[in-house]
C-alpha cells in the first residue's frame, strides 16, 4: 500500500508542467480583463475630476506576473504546506514500528507457551506426546491401550484444531480490517491527488478570471479549496496514527494474556479492538469534513447560502407582519360593525319609547359611524 502512495506522489509531480500550457491562455485572459478593470476606473476618476488613485490598478498586473511564473507560485504554496504531510507521516511512521516490535515480541510469546508446543510445534503437527503429558498429570503415552489411544487421537485432534481456530479467526479478522483499512486510507489519498492535479493545471485560468471585476472572490475560493484538499493526507495520517496506537494497546494486552494463561484468546477486548478499527474506517471518510474544520472553503456558495436565508427570513416576517395588521384590520372593522349594529337596535327602541326626538339622535349618531 506504501508504494501506492508513492505512485500518488510522482503522478501528482508528472502532470504539473502540463499548467504551462494553460498559461498563454490565462495571460490574454487577464490582459483583456485588465483593460476594462483599469479603464473603468480611470475614466471615473477623470469625470469626477479626482486625482488618480494607481495602487488598486496594481492588481491586475500583479495577478498577470503570479500567472507568468505559475509554476513557482504553485512550488511556493506546497513548499509551505509539505512539512504538514511530512510530519504526519513521521507520526504514523513511529507507529508501524512500534507495532512490528509488538507483533515480533507475540510471536515470540506465543512460541515459548506450552499451548504452541503441543498444538503446531516447529514441524507445525504439534507434539503428541507433550499433549498427553500435560492433559494427564505427566503420565506414560506408553502406557495407554489402543482404544484409549484412538480415544486420545480424536481428542488430541480436536483440540489441535480448537487452538488453531481460536488464533487464526482473530488474524483473519485484523487482516480483512487491515486491508479495508488501508483501502480506504488509499481512496482518500487518490481523490485527494485527482483533485490537486485538476485545480493546480486550471490554476491559471483563475488567475486571469480573478482581473475581472467581480471575481475578485475566484482567487480567494480557489487557494481556500486546494488548501482543503492538500489537507486531507495530513489528517488522514493522523486518523491512521491514532488507530495505530489502539493497536498498539492491544499488542500489549495480547502479550502480557499469553505471560499469564499461556494462550490468547478471542475476548471482548479483541472485538472491541474490532469495532474500533470498524469505527477508523468510517473516520477516514470523514477527513474531508475534518479538513474543513482546518481551512473553510465554502467560499462565495456559503455567502450566497447566507443571503439566501437572510432574504428568505426577512420575506417571511414582512408577510407574518402583514398577516398579523390584516387580521388586526379584520377585528377592529368587525367589532364596529357590531357597533353599529347595537347603535342602530338601540336607536328604534328609543324611537318607540320617547318619540321622535331619540329617533333623530339614533339616525345622527349611526351616520357619524358610517361617515355619512
Amino acid at each position: 500500500m506504501n508504494s501506492l502512495h508513492g505512485v500518488l506522489d510522482q503522478l501528482y509531480l508528472e502532470m504539473m508542467p502540463l499548467c504551462s500550457k494553460l498559461i498563454g491562455v490565462a495571460q490574454g485572459i487577464a490582459g483583456f480583463a485588465a483593460l476594462w478593470y483599469i479603464g473603468s476606473r480611470v475614466w471615473k476618476h477623470i469625470a469626477n475630476a479626482e486625482p488618480i488613485n494607481f495602487y488598486p490598478l496594481f492588481r491586475p498586473f500583479v495577478l498577470g506576473f503570479a500567472i507568468m511564473i505559475y509554476p513557482s507560485v504553485l512550488s511556493m504554496i506546497n513548499g509551505v504546506m509539505k512539512p504538514t504531510v511530512t510530519a504526519t507521516a513521521e507520526m504514523m511512521s513511529g507507529s508501524n514500528q512500534a507495532i512490528a516490535r509488538l507483533l515480533k515480541a507475540k510471536e515470540k510469546q506465543v512460541k515459548a507457551s506450552d499451548a504452541w508446543k503441543m498444538y503446531i510445534g516447529s514441524t507445525g503437527e504439534g507434539d503428541r506426546d507433550k499433549w498427553y503429558k500435560y492433559t494427564y498429570d505427566n503420565q506414560d503415552p506408553a502406557e495407554e491401550g489402543i482404544l484409549e489411544g484412538l480415544g486420545n487421537e480424536v481428542r488430541f485432534a480436536m483440540s489441535k484444531a480448537s487452538y488453531n481456530f481460536r488464533n487464526s479467526v482473530k488474524e483473519w479478522m485484523s487482516e480483512i480490517l487491515r486491508v479495508v483499512y488501508e483501502a480506504a486510507a488509499l481512496c482518500i489519498n487518490t481523490l485527494r491527488t485527482f483533485n490537486l492535479v485538476v485545480m493546480a493545471i486550471l490554476g491559471p485560468l483563475v488567475f486571469g478570471i480573478a482581473v475581472f471585476d467581480g471575481f475578485q472572490s475566484t482567487l480567494s475560493s480557489w487557494l481556500a479549496r486546494y488548501l482543503n484538499i492538500f489537507l486531507w493526507l495530513p489528517v488522514a495520517n493522523i486518523f491512521g496514527s491514532i488507530i495505530a496506537k489502539v493497536q498498539e494497546k492491544m499488542l500489549i494486552l495480547d502479550i502480557s494474556e499469553i505471560q499469564q494463561n499461556g494462550d490468547t484468546l478471542f475476548s471482548a477486548t479483541d472485538t472491541a479492538y474490532l469495532i474500533f478499527l470498524l469505527i477508523g474506517i468510517v473516520g477516514y471518510f470523514t477527513v474531508p469534513s475534518v479538513a474543513g474544520y482546518i481551512v473553510n472553503a465554502g467560499g462565495a456558495g456559503a455567502m450566497t447560502q447566507q443571503i439566501t436565508s437572510m432574504v428568505s427570513g426577512a420575506a417571511a416576517g414582512t408577510t407574518a407582519v402583514a398577516s398579523a395588521g390584516a387580521v388586526k384590520a379584520a377585528s377592529g372593522a368587525q367589532h364596529l360593525m357590531g357597533t353599529a349594529l347595537g347603535l342602530s337596535a338601540g336607536g328604534s327602541g328609543t324611537d318607540r319609547g320617547t318619540g321622535g326626538s331619540s329617533r333623530n339622535t339614533g339616525s345622527y349618531m349611526q351616520d357619524k359611524i358610517l361617515g355619512s
